[in-house]
Order: structure tokens, then C-alpha cells, then sequence
């Protein structure tokens, strides 16, 4: 299936809601201050933020000064089209290799499972790839990224349960630099509830990347739960303050209501989408698209 279709399939409830929502205004409101504050609210029921979503209509009301908006089609066509600039307000970094990724997130997101997924999508374009078990502190974590590993046919580093994890990082971009690889995935903890201690160990094996290996491109990549709505955005700045995020992969689009919240975190935080988990099964994420995201979305 395409991306659109597993977008489509994906953001099916998302769908449903504004797309009844949206008939119902055009039923019983005529254009005018009313009709629009309507439509911000059907926004903000999606889970876009207050912030974005008065954004939006107010450029929406710009683009319709003048124009004789008749009917829902017209709307619709606007606002997606706004919806998709805000999306590309953060555009992706360009990949180039070698490149080392180092995937964050709060424990419980499928940070693990993400990197076993996007280890796989590296293959199918003909990369070599190493993951880096550096979330060392549960030793299921571990285990599980051996065994996406072994899915995807890459190779990994791994220590013992409590090691270093800036330590894993060393050994996993010194071999991948001596061996010609092309990717480097990294693992990490997810314990924000010591939020101080674990910036500072992300801070270090930035660190450690930066040193070994200077010449490849470098990037940090939050993974987030698309259930969790707006508290992702929340997440997003406490990761971007530490780290400068580079990215974001989404994780069970298939599994929320309210997408909405991906329009906040290009537009108000600038960090790009890059990758949409929508399924559990290995080839079930791909290279995120702005304008099917937003055909998606209505």
C-alpha cells in the first residue's frame, strides 16, 4: 500500500470527525466572523494548538478578502493548502552519508521498534547499516533492538545491561567508520522523570559522535506517540532544548483521532516530520509527505 493509502487508512478517524464537523458549519453559517471562529474551534478539536490553529484562520481570512467564497469546496481547498505551507515551514534535512541518527523520546513511544523499522528502510535503499544499543539501562531494550536487528539484517553494537552508553556510541561509530558504513542508528533512554541526568548523557554522546566522527552528517531524531496529542509538543521542546532536534518520526497514527498536532510542532517549533510509523509491521513506515498527510487529514 502507498504512503497515502496508509495515511489515508491511518488518519481515518482524524478524518471522519473534521469532515462532519466541517459539513455542519457549512449547513448553518454563512462567511463571517462567526463561521471562522467555528472553524477554529473544529481545528482545535483535532488537536491543533490555540496558537496554530488562530494562525491558520486568520490567513485563511486574508486569502478570502475579496473573493466570493460560495462554498465548502472553495474553504476546504484553502485551508489545506495553508495546512501543507505550515507543514513545509520546517523542511527535512537532506540526507547525506555516512550519517549517524540518534533517536530520543520518553520511554514508551516504540523508540526501539522505530529504529528497527527505519533501520529497514536504510536497506531498501541499498544502505549498509550498524544500530547502537545505547539505551543501556533496560536491558529489554536491549534484547528487543537485537531482535528488530536481525529483522532488518543489519548488524548491532551492544553492551551489557548498565554500561556506558556513550561508551556503546564509540564503539558502534568507530566500527561503522573503519567498516565503510553508511548509517549509524543509535538507541537511547527515555527517563524523563530525570530529566537533568538524562539531557546530560544525551549531551555527552553528542559529544562523542561529534569527535569520533566529524565528517558524517550527525542529526537527532524525536520519535513521538501521535496518541498523545498535544502533550507531544510539550516533549518536543523539552528534547529540542537539549539536543537541537533535527526531526521527528511518528509513531501509531494508525491508532489516534486527533492528528492535528503535527501542524503545531512544523509551525510553531520548526522541527520537521520525517519519517510516519502507520502499522506494526517492519514496512510500516515511510518517508513523511506534507500534502497526503493534509489530504489525509480533511
Amino acid at each position: 500500500m502507498s504512503f497515502f493509502g496508509k495515511i489515508r487508512d491511518a488518519l481515518k478517524k482524524t478524518k471522519d470527525g473534521v469532515s462532519a464537523k466541517m459539513r455542519q458549519l457549512f449547513l448553518k453559517n454563512k462567511l463571517g466572523d462567526a463561521f471562522y471562529d467555528e472553524l477554529e474551534e473544529i481545528l482545535i478539536s483535532a488537536d491543533v494548538s490555540v496558537r496554530t490553529a488562530e494562525d491558520v484562520i486568520d490567513q485563511v481570512k486574508e486569502e478570502a478578502i475579496g473573493q466570493k467564497v460560495k462554498d465548502e469546496q472553495f474553504v476546504t481547498d484553502l485551508l489545506k493548502d495553508i495546512l501543507e505551507d505550515t507543514l513545509n515551514e520546517a523542511p527535512v534535512p537532506e540526507l547525506t552519508y555516512p550519517c549517524v541518527i540518534m533517536f530520543v523520546g520518553v520511554n514508551g513511544v516504540g523508540k526501539t521498534t522505530t529504529i528497527g523499522k527505519v533501520a529497514n528502510w536504510f536497506v531498501r535503499q541499498g544502505k549498509t547499516v550498524t544500530v547502537a544499543a545505547a539505551d543501556t539501562f533496560r536491558a529489554a531494550a536491549i534484547d528487543q533492538l537485537g531482535v528488530w536487528a536481525e529483522r532488518a539484517k543489519v548488524r548491532i553494537v551492544k553492551h551489557e545491561d548498565g554500561s556506558d552508553p556513550a561508551a556503546v556510541i564509540f564503539d558502534a561509530v568507530s566500527s561503522a567508520k573503519a567498516r565503510g558504513t553508511d548509517v549509524v542508528l543509535v538507541d537511547t533512554a527515555g527517563r524523563l522523570h530525570v530529566k537533568e541526568n538524562l539531557m546530560k548523557e544525551l549531551q555527552k554522546m553528542d559529544r562523542v559522535v561529534r569527535r569520533e566522527w566529524p565528517e558524517a552528517q550527525f542529526l537527532k531524531y524525536l520519535v513521538l506517540d501521535a496518541t498523545t496529542g498535544q502533550n507531544a509538543m510539550s516533549q518536543a521542546k523539552i528534547f529540542d532544548e537539549a539536543v537541537e532536534l533535527d526531526g521527528i518520526v511518528l509513531t501509531k497514527l494508525d491508532g489516534t483521532a486527533k492528528g492535528g498536532f503535527v501542524f503545531s510542532l512544523c509551525g510553531e517549533l520548526k522541527i520537521p516530520v520525517v519519517f510516519a510509523g502507520v502499522g506494526e509491521k517492519i514496512d510500516d513506515l515511510e518517508l513523511f509527505d506534507a500534502e497526503q498527510f493534509v489530504e489525509g487529514f480533511f
